[in-house]
This record gives C-alpha cells, sequence and structure tokens, in this order.
C-alpha cells in the first residue's frame, strides 16, 4: 500500500514537473506580433515604398489561367489595380473577394481589377481551384521572372497592389492587407486621379 501511495505522488509529482518544462518551452518559443505604430496611424493604409509610384506601369505581356495572352495594354483608359498575391498567402485571400466587389461596384467607372500570382509553379488547377473557391471573376494572370523583377524588384511582400490611373502612371502602391475601407479610398482615388 505504501509502494502504491508513493507511486502515486512520484506520478503526480512528475507530471507537474513535466507540465511546468512545457509551460517554460511554450514561453520560451512564443511569439509576439506588435504592430508597428511608431509615426503611423492604424486607420492609414500599408502604403508601400515603390520606385514606380509616379511613373508609368512597366508593359507585360501575361498568360490568364485559360492560357490566352493578355497584356497591360489591353486596359489602356481604364483605371485599374494590379495586384501581386499567392495561394499561399492568407492576407490575400482575405483581399480578394473585396477587390472583386470592387470591379462589380465600379465597373460604370471603367475599373478594372487584374490579379497576378506569384507562385506560377503550383500550377493551373491548384491556382484555379483558390480563384474559383474565392468567387473571384477578374483576370488572373501568371507571373513571370520579368514581370516580378519589373513591379516587385526585391519586394516578396504579398498581396502588393499597384493602383494605375487612366493613363498607365502608378498613382500608389501598397504592400500587405489594409482594411476593406481603405482599399476602396484607394480605388475611388485611382479613378478620380486625372489622367497625366
Amino acid at each position: 500500500m505504501v509502494a502504491g501511495i508513493a507511486l502515486v505522488a512520484w506520478s503526480g509529482w512528475h507530471n507537474w514537473h513535466a507540465a511546468q518544462n512545457a509551460r517554460k518551452m511554450q514561453q520560451a518559443n512564443r511569439v509576439e506580433l506588435i504592430p508597428d505604430t511608431a509615426g503611423a496611424d492604424s486607420s492609414e493604409s500599408p502604403v508601400a515604398t515603390s520606385p514606380l509610384r509616379g511613373k508609368s506601369a512597366p508593359a507585360f505581356t501575361l498568360v490568364d489561367l485559360a492560357g490566352n495572352k493578355v497584356s497591360l495594354s489591353d486596359f489602356q483608359g481604364h483605371p485599374m489595380v494590379l495586384n501581386f498575391w499567392g495561394t499561399y498567402c492568407v492576407p490575400c485571400k482575405f483581399e480578394m473577394p473585396w477587390l472583386e466587389e470592387f470591379s462589380h461596384k465600379y465597373a460604370s467607372d471603367g475599373f478594372k481589377v487584374v490579379g497576378v500570382t506569384y507562385d506560377s509553379e503550383v500550377g493551373v488547377p491548384t491556382i484555379s481551384k483558390d480563384v474559383h473557391k474565392l468567387g473571384v471573376t477578374y483576370p488572373i494572370l501568371l507571373s513571370t521572372p520579368k514581370a516580378e523583377k519589373d513591379y516587385l524588384s526585391d519586394s516578396e511582400v504579398l498581396p502588393m497592389s499597384f493602383y494605375v490611373n487612366k493613363a498607365g502612371k502608378i498613382i500608389e502602391v501598397t504592400a500587405g492587407l489594409g482594411s476593406k475601407d481603405q482599399l476602396e479610398a484607394m480605388v475611388k482615388e485611382t479613378i478620380a486621379t486625372d489622367a497625366k
């Protein structure tokens, strides 16, 4: 009987000790995500520094999911957003249904949305499945190393959006996920910007 009590006591102590060690390990490996608020208002959009801001959007001809060639010049005279995304990018998948909504809401203003998938190597079936699941109907193009170099340079932050006015000039660049209201404000600004 004494042996049984000793075994129960030892098991209890051993379990408590193991739980303490697990808590210490968990605390040591814990990562806290802290928003960067230094000099920034949390209501501001995720505006990115880009050498392309204020310049003409680099020309491209890419292939869509059906295998058709699509060029930037196909959208000449239309305000648009060129949205780089990836199938692995969760924030991208939050943003894409908003872009879909705005592509319809502002269609009468000539507004267009074009998605460019950053991970073309996963294959068209995987990309198409994600696009269908998200309810996206705007054109999705397969990126190339040249398009990535022209637009993204060394940045791999996704989503990354380029807001292009009617004249083909990039008026703003955003990186990461902002709010739906911020995105819509950028769309409205893109539509309203004079074609200069």
